[in-house]
C-alpha cells in the first residue's frame, strides 16, 4: 500500500510519523518549528489531532468529566479545559500543512468526529489515522473509509472481535488501505506493557500491515517492533520536553527522533531474509575457518599423527571433520610445515 507517494510494506524502511499533538503548547510559531524539526530527524509524517473541546466532550464537572486523581499525567483536570489547550485550531491546519509539503513531509491528522473529516477533507489530506479511543466508533471509521484514502487504527484497548469489527467495517465502507497499529494507551506506556509479539499475530489474524504506536520513553520498543514486522512507527514529538506540555512527557526531543530514524532502519536492513551458509559478502571470511595442516616438515611416507597434523587457522586445507580419519594415513610427497593438507598428499 501507499500513502501518497511513499509505499508502506516489509519491502522499505519503516514509515515514521511525528505526532505533535498538543505539543505546540498553543503557539502557530512553535507548531511550525515542530514541523521543521520532524523533517530534519527523518520523519515521513507530521500528524495533526482535529478536535474542538465542543466535539470531543461535555463542559462539565460532574463525575466522568474529570479524570480522577492518580498517576494520570493530567490527574485532576476537567476534561473539557484539558482539550481545549490541547486541541490544534482548525485555522493552523492548513499553514502548518503547507509547511510540511514544502519540506517534502507528509501531513495528515486523527479525526475525532464527522466535521473533522469534512474539514479534513477540504484540505486534501493524504491518509487519515483513527486515534485508539476511537476505534470503537464505527461511525467516524464508516465515514473516514468512504474517503478512499488510506486508514491506520491505532488498536489500544480494542479486543480481538472490536479490531476485527472495525478492519471489517473500513473494508465494507471502501478503504482498501489499511493500516493497524499496537497500541497500549498509557501515557507514558512501560516496555513491559508493550506486548510486540502481538504484533506478527495481529498482522496474520487481519491480513493488512501492522505498525506501532509507542508511548515508551526512548525508541527501543519502537526498534523491537521494526524486528516483528511493524512497517508504521509513530512516536509523539516535541522540540524539547523541558517546555511542558499536555504531552511532552512521553514524547521524542529531534536528537532522539533521529536515532529512531537510524536503528529502526538498521533494524528493518537486519531482517533480510532466510538464509543459511553465508552470505556473498562474507566469501573472503572463509579463509579464518579452521582447517587441516601439516605442523612439522614431513618427508615423503611418513605418517599423519596427533604431533604433525593440527586443526588451526586459515581456511585452506581439508575440513577438521576429517581430523580423526586423516590420523594414521601416510603423505606420498614431502610437506614442509605450513601445508594445507589434501587429498593430493595422501598415499
Amino acid at each position: 500500500m501507499k500513502i501518497h507517494d511513499r509505499e508502506i510494506g516489509p519491502s522499505v524502511r519503516p514509515y515514521l510519523i511525528a505526532e505533535m499533538s498538543g505539543n505546540h503548547n498553543q503557539s502557530l510559531e512553535r507548531a511550525l518549528q515542530i514541523v521543521d524539526a520532524a523533517a530534519d530527524s527523518g520523519a515521513d509524517a507530521i500528524k495533526l489531532q482535529t478536535y474542538t473541546a465542543e466535539t470531543m466532550t461535555l463542559d462539565l464537572k460532574a463525575s466522568g468529566f474529570v479524570i480522577e486523581k492518580g498517576d494520570s499525567l493530567w490527574s485532576g483536570r476537567q476534561l473539557f479545559d484539558l482539550y481545549r489547550e490541547a486541541h490544534t485550531p482548525w485555522e493552523w491546519h492548513r499553514p502548518i500543512m503547507e509547511k510540511a509539503k514544502a519540506l517534502g513531509l507528509h501531513c495528515f491528522s486523527s479525526p475525532f468526529d464527522e466535521s473533522a473529516v469534512d474539514f479534513l477533507e477540504s484540505l486534501a489530506v493524504p491518509a487519515y489515522k483513527i486515534a485508539s479511543f476511537e476505534n470503537t466508533d464505527l461511525p467516524l471509521i464508516r465515514r473516514v473509509a468512504r474517503t478512499g484514502k488510506p486508514m491506520i487504527i491505532s488498536t489500544g484497548m480494542a479486543t480481538a472481535a472490536e479490531i476485527d469489527e472495525a478492519v471489517r467495517t473500513a473494508q465494507d465502507a471502501g478503504c482498501h488501505d489499511l493500516v493497524l497499529l499496537k497500541c497500549t494507551s498509557t501515557y507514558p506506556a512501560t516496555p513491559e506493557n508493550s506486548n510486540l509479539r502481538t504484533i506478527p499475530n495481529m498482522r496474520d489474524a487481519f491480513g493488512c500491515e501492522v505498525g506501532l504506536s509507542d508511548h515508551t520513553m526512548g525508541c527501543g520498543v519502537a526498534v523491537a517492533a521494526v524486528a516483528l514486522g511493524a512497517t508504521v512507527i509513530e512516536k509523539h514529538f516535541t522540540l524539547r520536553r523541558a517546555d511542558g506540555g499536555v504531552d511532552s512527557a512521553f514524547s521524542l526531543e529531534p536528537a532522539e527522533f533521529r536515532l529512531l530514524r537510524t536503528e529502526s532502519e538498521r533494524a528493518w536492513l537486519g531482517l533480510g531474509r532466510v538464509i543459511y551458509g553465508g552470505t556473498k559478502a562474507e566469501e573472503k571470511s572463509r579463509v579464518f575457518r579452521r582447517t587441516l595442516y601439516i605442523a612439522q616438515d614431513l618427508k615423503k611416507g611418513d605418517l599423519l599423527t596427533k604431533t604433525n597434523l593440527r586443526i588451526v587457522r586459515p581456511g585452506f586445507g581439508l575440513s577438521p571433520k576429517y581430523y580423526e580419519r586423516m590420523l594414521g594415513k601416510h603423505i606420498n610427497q614431502d610437506a614442509p610445515a605450513g601445508t594445507p593438507l589434501s587429498w593430493e598428499l595422501l598415499a
